[in-house]
């Protein structure tokens, strides 16, 4: 396919910063990593440090479908047996698991969107039927989200998002990611001794508040991509929030389980969360007029109603005066935030092109040095059945987070070799250090790409626990949006002001500065973004043409949600739902994760018998895509949520 890179630039409010630019074409499938053979022979060398064995109508809420039940997908079929699993305990996810729905493939002509809620979808769905482009969708379906399902997003948070112009051919990724405070300090997240306090004493309150992007990220993607008046997009949500929305059984359950001590801290979180000291349960109608009249100054004065004036006067005077952990960010911190329009990394993959977000996130490079490691090996001759495939996918991850751990952080800040990790013959070596017969134990030794700086950053193990959700949507002239969006953990840092929750970004960052005496490169920063693991995906085919958007929630396991689904699509040639299904592994250079209840169970014992340590485990992916087969869409949707997809 051919490609435009865009030169990085500022804006801000939605206003563009003209600078000149240069577009250069680029045909990546000129750039093909060499044919290795797929057996390879044991090396001398390791990287280890041992190794062994997807008409106009007048907008309406949607009621949600509300039974859960296990769906097993028919491709792991041939491995489902009658399997006695451990009660193993489980550390904590991004957020909890609430069982499984059951989601059939949808199909569409023209356009679709796929969300975590029916009532975001039901908003986006109708700017499409109104002519509006797949930017005004995504404005909609994210205002509504944050009122339907804020422990997740919304605009006290931040984004990215790839947009694909089927007219002019070019993809865009737009980083909204949130900032740290020009007042924080190298020991924001540190006790007196020097040590780091822990994840559960930093989460709340306002000292872990980053500077929220995504109200700025909307503004800039309308400006540039949307057809819809700008306050058009905020009818359905501000609807929703004055005359209330049904709570679904994910938020309610959620609410009455271990996280409701602490979303139970701040007064005004407490009072809308648990009306009369009691957690609000699915079914009921909630409204949340405080949020409408946020959304309405917005929609009728553009972002600087956010980002000055009194809702930022509410954001800070909330976090620099909450009555634990009190905070830094400032006025000028607002007035300062700029969206970076970003060159999207793109690699190709066998006849496909993957094009993803890259630093501050590390989701695109780690999940295109999956791919590019797993190019070397038959995975579509294996097909989904064979536990070989699944040891690649596993030994592949181990290496790209390896890498990911040492070298990914905010590229305005430090060197990233990003060009480096994605270099066909260094991740033909890399690929060379998989054996079939056994696996690598981890941790593995990063590898020393292209680029690297002489001295070495410290490596930042951290895996985060975002609360986050994806986006995915196609417009009826092609144009395709990606959108993975977070205020970090569930509830981001608990402070509810103007109707929504502020994030807690800054835990994102390593609280460790340095690592044996090293700056660990994901260190805190004035002004940097924190590390990210979002990957939000579009994907193109060998002619350039749209062929799959794709994205999930889920902190760093992101990118093997990602990653395995890709494969599913792309090398066994599943449909999107049926791949969506799939039982999940991930392993993030540690212990290798398969989900709990799926028929990848029975990976289990196959993986411990190649030297792998496996842990069972709920896996709470939030997965949405859309793929175009033969000039049509067919949408899926996670069922391990709420979220559906729909189109015309």
């Amino acid at each position: 396919m051919r490609f435009a890179t865009q030169e990085t630039h500022r804006t801000r409010y939605g206003s563009i910063v003209q600078k000149p630019r240069t577009w250069q074409l680029i045909n990546f499938h000129d750039h093909k990593p060499p044919i290795q053979a797929f057996r390879r022979k044991l090396l001398v060398k390791d990287v280890t440090t041992r190794t062994v064995g997807r008409i106009t109508i007048t907008w309406q809420p949607v009621f949600m479908n509300s039974h859960f039940y296990a769906r097993l997908p028919a491709i792991l079929a041939a491995l489902l047996l009658l399997t006695v699993v451990p009660a193993n305990a489980q550390s904590p996810q991004p957020e909890d698991s609430t069982g499984r729905g059951e989601h059939k493939l949808v199909q569409a002509d023209r356009q679709m969107v796929a969300a975590a809620h029916p009532d975001a979808v039901a908003a986006g769905l109708d700017m499409l039927r109104k002519g509006g482009s797949a930017a005004d969708a995504a404005i909609a379906v994210q205002l509504v989200l944050n009122l339907v399902e804020p422990q997740s997003s919304g605009i006290g948070g931040g984004a990215f998002l790839l947009f694909h112009d089927q007219r002019t051919r070019k993809t865009i990724a737009y980083d909204g990611r949130e900032t740290a405070p020009a007042k924080t300090r190298a020991d924001h997240f540190l006790n007196a001794d020097g040590t780091p306090i822990s994840f559960a004493d930093a989460v709340v309150g306002g000292r872990s508040v980053g500077t929220p992007g995504t109200v700025a990220l909307l503004a800039e993607v309308h400006a540039r991509h949307g057809k819809l008046p700008w306050a058009d997009l905020f009818e359905p949500a501000i609807q929703l929030a004055k005359e209330g929305f049904i709570v679904g059984p994910r938020l309610a359950a959620m609410l009455a389980g271990p996280r409701a001590e602490r979303i139970k801290t701040f007064t005004t979180t407490r009072a809308y969360f648990f009306p009369n000291g009691t957690p609000l349960s699915a079914g009921m109608r909630k409204t949340n007029p405080a949020f409408a009249r946020t959304l309405s100054q917005i929609a009728l004065q553009g972002p600087a109603a956010f980002y000055d004036g009194p809702i930022a006067a509410a954001i800070i005077a909330a976090v620099q005066k909450a009555p634990i952990n009190p905070g830094v960010l400032s006025l000028q911190d607002l007035l300062n935030y700029r969206v970076i329009a970003r060159t999207p990394v793109c690699h190709p993959y066998r006849v496909f092109e993957v094009c993803g977000m890259g630093p501050p996130s590390s989701g695109g490079v780690a999940v295109g040095q999956i791919l590019g490691i797993l190019s070397h090996f038959d995975l579509p001759g294996m097909g989904p059945d064979s536990v070989q495939s699944w040891h690649l996918l596993n030994e592949a991850s181990k290496l790209a987070f390896a890498d990911r751990n040492q070298y990914m952080a905010d590229s305005d800040f430090v060197d990233v070799p990003t060009a480096g990790l994605l270099e066909p013959g260094y991740l033909a070596t890399r690929a060379g250090f998989i054996r079939t017969e056994t696996s690598i134990i981890p941790p593995v030794v990063p590898g020393r790409p292209r680029g690297v700086p002489a001295k070495l950053p410290g490596a930042d193990t951290q895996t985060g626990r975002p609360g986050t959700s994806h986006i995915s949507i196609v417009d009826a002239d092609g144009n395709a949006v990606s959108m993975t969006t977070t205020i970090e953990g569930a509830f981001g840092s608990q402070i509810m002001v103007g109707g929504f929750l502020l994030n807690n970004e800054l835990t994102d960052f390593s609280f460790r500065p340095t690592q044996d005496g090293h700056p660990v490169a994901n260190r805190l920063e004035p002004g940097k973004r924190p590390r990210s693991s979002m990957a939000p995906t579009i994907v193109f085919d060998k002619s350039g043409e749209l062929r799959l958007v794709l994205g999930s929630p889920g902190g760093s396991r992101i990118i093997g949600y990602v990653a395995k689904t890709l494969v599913a699509v792309l090398d066994w040639n599943l449909d999107i739902q049926t791949a969506i299904d799939m039982g999940h592994l991930v392993n993030r250079n540690r212990f290798t994760d398969i989900e709990l209840g799926t028929p990848a169970a029975r990976l289990q014992a196959p993986l411990e018998a190649l030297g792998n340590r496996v842990k069972l485990r709920d896996l709470n992916s939030g997965l949405h895509g859309i793929e175009v087969m033969d000039g049509k869409l067919r949408g899926g949707a996670d069922p391990r949520r709420e979220g559906v997809a729909q189109g015309d």
